[in-house]
């Protein structure tokens, strides 16, 4: 890695707002940018090690981004787009067992005026795939998502839509969860029923829930396994 882009530690402060932390650096408070919209309170918790990455960029506000942070012992990304990237690679290299029958993948495309992550299309395959990043693990449990997310509802209904309709033959959402320590995914219906509810109709549907746990190697996502999921639902709201 670049000296321009190298990774240091530095101590969490506070978060003002969603994409915007203070941070001790070598003794100095900076402004760093937070690449992840979700509310994350378990782990915005002052005095929290957490890792930095410049980026001296011209048109920014910050020349840092704060990509991971220190937890129970536990190396998580912060990072949203960082699942994205992983998933791509492992598409186009075709590492991913559960997606097969396909030549071609296409990112972002247009889909009920609005996009998925990904198109995969084969001689008589199409399938589209929502991805979702995860933070959240509660007793070992993945809950998503952290804050309500109406667009996360609309998704799963729109990939139920898409399979039902005929326009794919497969759907799939797949959960990447940016922690190793997890044993099984939820939705966080105490946090956001109307996703859960999505979610539950959308797999009673036929589109799959694949849950992909990762852990942190050299700031990108290396795949650890696939675990199982329990669509509840759950009551129990934390971190509101």
């Amino acid at each position: 890695m670049s000296s321009q882009k190298r990774v240091r530690i530095g101590k969490f402060i506070e978060r003002p707002n969603r994409f915007l932390a203070r941070v001790e650096i070598d003794g100095q408070i900076e402004e760093v940018f937070v690449p992840n919209p979700g509310r994350m309170y378990e782990l915005m918790i002052p005095g929290k090690q957490v890792f930095i990455r410049d980026n001296p960029e011209p048109h920014r506000k910050t020349s840092f981004d704060m990509i991971g942070v220190h937890h129970d012992g536990v190396l998580i990304s912060l990072d949203s787009n960082l699942p994205n990237r992983f998933m791509r690679n492992l598409l186009e290299t075709n590492q991913l067992p559960y997606f097969t029958g396909y030549t071609k993948v296409i990112p972002e495309p247009r889909a009920y005026g609005g996009r998925f992550d990904f198109l995969l299309e084969g001689e008589n395959n199409r399938v589209f795939i929502e991805v979702k990043s995860c933070t959240l693990v509660v007793n070992r449990r993945v809950l998503f998502p952290d804050a309500p997310t109406t667009r996360g509802a609309r998704h799963m209904k729109h990939l139920a839509h898409a399979l039902t309709s005929g326009d794919v033959n497969d759907a799939a959402a797949v959960f990447v969860i940016q922690r190793p320590d997890a044993d099984i995914f939820s939705p966080h219906d105490g946090n956001d029923p109307e996703f859960g509810d999505a979610l539950r109709e959308a797999h009673k549907q036929g589109v799959r829930i694949i849950p992909l746990l990762t852990k942190v190697v050299d700031w990108n996502l290396e795949l650890v396994k696939r675990i199982p999921f329990d669509l509840g639902p759950l009551k129990e709201k934390y971190f509101e």
